[in-house]
């Protein structure tokens, strides 16, 4: 098929800020979770579907199922979208307390 581009599970890109392995980066309107560690201003590739164990704002109440937005300023998961790019859902309840979640993204 001549049109074929690639399967979608990743993206090639560079990020503004270095970015270790397992680390989320906003790329425009969606989230990736770089593979391996990408330095500054260096192409890498970043996961841009699945289930990912991202920090979160650990005063937020998160049920499985919530909305999660990407704070790009705190680089971490917050359930208020103002400010915030809307990045996918909680694939698991996470209290008060908690600093991270485990969330699927991209998919809304």
């Amino acid at each position: 098929m001549k049109n074929y581009v690639a399967p979608g599970q990743t993206i090639q890109h560079t990020p503004a800020a270095a970015r270790a392995a397992g680390a989320a980066t906003l790329i425009g309107t969606r989230i990736g979770v770089a593979i391996n560690d990408v330095a500054i201003s260096t192409e890498g590739t970043f996961a841009i579907k699945g289930v990912f164990t991202l920090p979160k704002l650990s005063t937020d109440v998160v049920t499985q199922g919530a909305l999660v937005y990407w704070d790009n300023t705190n680089l971490r998961l917050t359930l208020s979208s103002a400010g915030n790019t809307l990045c996918g859902w909680a694939y698991e309840a996470a209290g008060s307390g908690v600093a991270s979640v485990a969330c699927v993204i991209n998919e809304i």
